[in-house]
Order: structure tokens, then sequence, then C-alpha cells
């Protein structure tokens, strides 16, 4: 293998979709830049982030985006929709409407994304169990219901946090794994080859020499 280093293999693209104020900026934060403040203005369109994961031995740089819940907003967050490659659906323990309102967003991902888009539901500030209004029982329906993935996190407490990002990233992996090998096989081989000095084969690559999955 040649000495010219992969930042990471592929990129994968996610979107965190609910009601504003459930807490997927503060689950971004913690997850990407391992911090938390009590308090956040709301996100204002669409922001994201970006954190490179190692997954059964693949470089996954993941781009995940904080789309804003009020409905005013709600025709420029559905333009990102067709890029994601997986969906985080969040709702907050402590406000039963935002859990009833899970199921608009997983309409609206039916309507706008492809088939092949991951999924996995979140009900976020597990911490807060005085005001839980939206039981551990009732999340875990729901989301089998969908045929979804379960997680409950505190972004402040730092619960399962890492565990529901990486698990979509895993799912995302398993849905693409015969496309993403190929991607890898052809960025090895041209690398190799640029690094002996012969004209090494043309896999597509983006500018940073490495190959965004837009599977």
């Amino acid at each position: 293998m040649s000495g010219m280093a992969k930042q990471y293999d592929v990129l994968f693209r996610l979107l965190m979709l609910g009601d504003s104020g459930v807490g997927k900026t503060s689950m971004l934060r913690r997850f990407t830049d391992s911090e938390f403040e009590s308090s956040y203005i709301s996100t204002i369109g669409v922001d994201f982030k970006m954190k490179t994961l190692e997954i059964d031995g693949v470089k996954v740089r993941v781009q995940i985006w904080d789309t804003a819940g009020q409905e005013r907003y709600k025709t420029i967050t559905k333009q990102y929709y067709r890029r994601a490659q997986g969906i985080i659906f969040v709702y907050d323990i402590t406000d039963e409407s935002t859990f009833q309102h899970i199921s608009k967003w997983v309409g609206d991902v039916d309507e706008f994304t492809p088939n092949q888009v991951q999924r996995v539901l979140v009900g976020n500030k597990s911490d807060e169990q005085p005001n839980r209004q939206v039981s551990l029982e009732l999340g875990v329906k729901l989301a089998n219901s969908y045929g979804m993935d379960f997680f409950e996190t505190s972004a402040s407490s730092n619960r399962n946090i890492n565990e529901s990002f990486t698990r979509v990233v895993e799912l995302v992996l398993q849905a693409h794994k015969s496309d993403i090998d190929s991607l890898i096989g052809s960025l090895d081989e041209y690398l190799d080859r640029a690094a002996l000095g012969g004209e090494p084969p043309s896999p597509q690559l983006d500018s940073s020499s490495q190959r965004t999955c837009a599977c």
C-alpha cells in the first residue's frame, strides 16, 4: 500500500429530524464536540457538523445535518431529504406532542427520500425522569411499528449518544456494503498505482482523494 494516507473511505450524510426543542443540536454537539450547554438558540434552517468514525475497518466521514423543527422551515428542510443515507428521528420524552409528531416526520421521509435510507428513533432527555410524559414502552412500540432501532438518550448525561449515531452509520454501511467494497477497492488501486508512478484508474474521486457514497 502506498504512503498516501486516506483520511476516510466513504462519506455519508445523516439527517436529524424532529420538532423544535427536542434536543437535536445538543445531541449533535455532544457527539461531534463532546460538549453540552443547557441552553441553545433554535436552529435556523439547517446546520451541519462532521465526524470521522472507523467501523469494521472502514473509515467513515459522517456529515450530520441538524434541521430546524419549526413549520416555517419545513420547505428548506425537505430539500435535504433526498441527499441523506441515514435519518435520526428525535422526540422529547418530556413532551408527548413531539412523540405524536414523529408520524408526520416519518411520512415526510417516506415521501421525499430514497427507499434505502436507514432510520433510527431516539427519545431524548432521558435524564429528566420526573417530567417524563412518554414511557420507554411506548417508544419501543413505535420504533417496532416502523422497523427501526430505538434509543433513549440524554445529551446532558451523554447517555446513548455515541451508540445511537454509530448505529445508524452501521446500518448505512450494511445497506451499501457491496457498493462500499467496490469503492474502497478502486481507491486502493488508485493510490497503489499512483505511488508506483503508473497510470492510475479513474474511480471518480472527489477533491480530497476520497469517495462520497452517493448510493
